[in-house]
């Protein structure tokens, strides 16, 4: 490996706070000057809405919980820089001890990874999470039927809208609505 290749490697850490860590090499990169020996730091996620009380909450969600990929080349002072960063635990593929030098990912594994990262932009809107189930009875919260209680009698996952039972006057009426017009009783 020459002084200017970098490659990706995979850095196994504390579970759900992938980001903290990624913030605290970036400081060390800058603190160290390392930032000819370190690129690109990733902690893959995709976005994802969820419904809660009726609102729309945007969140993001870790693909690989535990895992940080990091574009580096490895040669003297940034491996030990990144092994003792607070919460990494070790470099994937490295053996015990630490004289054994951490495993670079194949081309088309990273490339499947920043595939995927660029894929889940784009599908963003599509990725609502369905919080209901069918026969759950739930609230209608907007529209003409506010206040009406009902059951969910099916989902239509591509359409975003449910088909529910409403008791009007002692008759059941049949309603569609969309999810952010109801909620959990």
């Amino acid at each position: 490996m020459n002084n200017l290749e970098k490659k990706w490697y995979v850095i196994k850490t504390i579970s759900g706070r992938e980001n903290k860590i990624k913030l605290y090499i970036e400081n060390e990169v800058k603190n160290n000057g390392l930032e000819k020996e370190i690129g690109d730091i990733l902690v893959p996620t995709e976005k994802i809405i969820q419904i809660k009380n009726g609102k729309k909450i945007y969140k993001d969600k870790v693909y690989y919980p535990g895992y940080v990929m990091i574009e580096a080349n490895l040669e003297g002072e940034a491996l030990y820089a990144i092994r003792n960063v607070p919460g990494v635990i070790t470099f994937l593929g490295e053996g015990k001890g630490s004289k054994s030098n951490p495993v670079p990912m194949r081309k088309n594994e990273i490339s499947k990874i920043l595939g995927k990262i660029e894929n889940s932009l784009e599908e963003f809107e599509n990725n609502i999470e369905v919080p209901f189930v069918i026969g759950e009875t739930i609230k209608v919260i907007d529209g003409p039927f506010s206040g009406f209680n009902g059951t969910i009698e099916k989902i239509n996952e591509e359409k975003r809208k449910l088909e529910l039972a409403v008791l009007i006057f002692g008759r059941k009426t049949p309603l569609e609505l969309n999810f952010t017009q109801i909620e959990k009783i």
